[in-house]
């Protein structure tokens, strides 16, 4: 698509000229008599560069310029101007023109400054674009979680982002330790840089070394050309290696020299290459004990466990089902184009009383299935997994429902199942923290987070 440019001046020659260069070359122009019209076609249509006359009556250039900047603050303003008027010219690169050209000029000047503006525009627009992708990727990448377990995860996460230091993830699968890892990474200084993931138990050890370190051409039969490794792939960025107890000892080597000094060589290669990478590794295993039994490097073991944050099973955060059940309920509603609005109160006893072995990711496939199945707009007990409908005893059977609808902010959620349990229980916050599922205490501090401690029910 050929890039559109507005002329904006007076006089019908000063236009015609400009617009007869332009359209040689296949540029499609726009034109405007004065700075009024020409702010008209800036709010309403899709330029690429603006040339403009300084002298005009009414509006003139730099008032254009400085009205169009607030507009479309990205779009590259050239000013033609007399060689008389080069002081207001330099007044208008100063407001924020691209560049001025004196009149009378050549054909070739004006199209070198229009290529040179163009590119320019291009570039902004490619930034703009990565910053968008990124602020989306980070909204895709966040933690979900209110339970003490979960905050305390996202304060680490918010007091280690900003860190270049080495981080463990433990916790079993999953759980959701990549999620943290995204989030860290996100929320930290190399954020526009990227996130490589390595998962260390999906490749025998030749193929693992040769991902994360790349090779030289001829270095072993097939390789046919260089290939960088994911160290060096994630230059500037961040390395996530998943499963890092499954490492082999080789690889443990050579992982170890990288961590200690920043550098490491292509398999095959000569050339020392240095790796400004953070590190964060996660693992489902007792590390500990596998340094133990000889299976996991000691040196390795303590260059990783700098930091170490434990990712908490589901079963552990049953205050978090709720919320992660209605996140994956509109994702996925979505992505099928579902109109699923609200999840049951007895499928939601369901999911609550389940155990969840498989923990968020579990949940996570259960919920799709159940939209996918699900023929109203709020899923039932029956659109539930078999296993899942009957996964525990409820804490008694209640005539009374609650549908929350998709969306719906944790703290509403939970105010509202603290008070109507409340209401049930008559006041006795003992057997309503029973009823919930949770502590007495934690009860107590939610009471009082959301003003329920003077309401008028009884207290035992």
């Amino acid at each position: 698509m050929a890039n559109r440019i507005l002329i904006v001046d007076d006089d019908v020659d000063g236009r015609n000229t400009i617009q007869t260069i332009l359209q040689k070359e296949g540029y499609e122009s726009v034109i405007a008599e004065n700075g009024n019209e020409a702010m008209d076609k800036i709010r309403s249509q899709d330029l690429d560069l603006v040339i403009s006359d300084l002298r005009m009556p009414g509006m003139d250039g730099l008032q254009l310029l400085k009205a169009a900047k607030i507009v479309n603050p990205n779009i590259p303003i050239i000013i033609v101007t007399g060689s008389g008027s080069v002081e207001t010219a330099v007044d208008a690169m100063k407001a924020g023109a691209y560049d001025y050209l004196l009149r009378p000029f050549k054909k070739s000047d004006i199209l070198a400054l229009i290529e040179r503006a163009l590119k320019l525009r291009a570039l902004l627009l490619e930034n703009l674009n990565l910053k968008l992708q990124l602020e989306a990727e980070r909204e895709k990448r966040f933690v979900v979680g209110v339970s003490p377990a979960m905050k305390h995860v996202l304060d680490m996460v918010e007091q280690v982002a900003t860190t270049s230091s080495t981080l463990l993830l433990l916790g079993e699968t999953g759980t959701g330790k990549e999620v943290v890892a995204h989030a860290i990474h996100a929320r930290s200084p190399r954020a526009s840089k990227p996130f490589i993931k390595v998962s260390c138990a999906a490749l025998p050890e030749t193929l693992l070394e040769n991902e994360l370190f790349g090779h030289e051409r001829g270095s072993y039969t097939g390789a046919t050309s260089m290939q960088r490794g994911r160290f060096e792939l994630a230059d500037g960025g961040t390395i996530f290696l998943d499963e890092i107890g499954e490492m082999t000892p080789a690889t443990q080597v050579k992982l170890l020299a990288v961590l200690q000094e920043g550098k490491f060589e292509r398999i095959g290669g000569t050339k020392t290459i240095a790796a400004d990478v953070r590190v964060l590794a996660a693992t489902n295993r007792d590390l500990s004990k596998a340094v133990e039994e000889g299976h996991f490097r000691q040196d390795l073991y303590y260059r990783l466990n700098v930091i170490t944050i434990h990712v908490p099973a589901l079963r552990e955060r049953p205050e978090d089902i709720p919320i992660l059940a209605s996140v994956f309920v509109k994702k996925f509603a979505q992505a099928n184009e579902k109109g699923i609005e609200a999840i049951s109160r007895e499928a939601m006893d369901a999911l609550a009383a389940y155990p969840w072995p498989g923990n968020v990711r579990e949940l996570e496939n259960a919920i799709e299935r159940s939209v996918v199945l699900a023929k109203q707009k709020t899923i039932s007990i029956e659109d539930l997994p078999p296993n899942i409908r009957g996964g525990g005893a409820r804490p008694l059977e209640r005539s009374e429902r609650i549908a929350f609808n998709v969306g719906a902010s944790m703290a509403d959620i939970e105010k509202e199942a603290i008070v109507r349990t409340l209401e049930r229980t008559n006041g006795d916050k003992k057997l309503a923290a029973d009823l919930l599922k949770i502590g007495f205490r934690t009860l107590y501090r939610r009471l009082k987070e959301y003003g329920l401690l003077d309401t008028p029910a009884k207290t035992k």
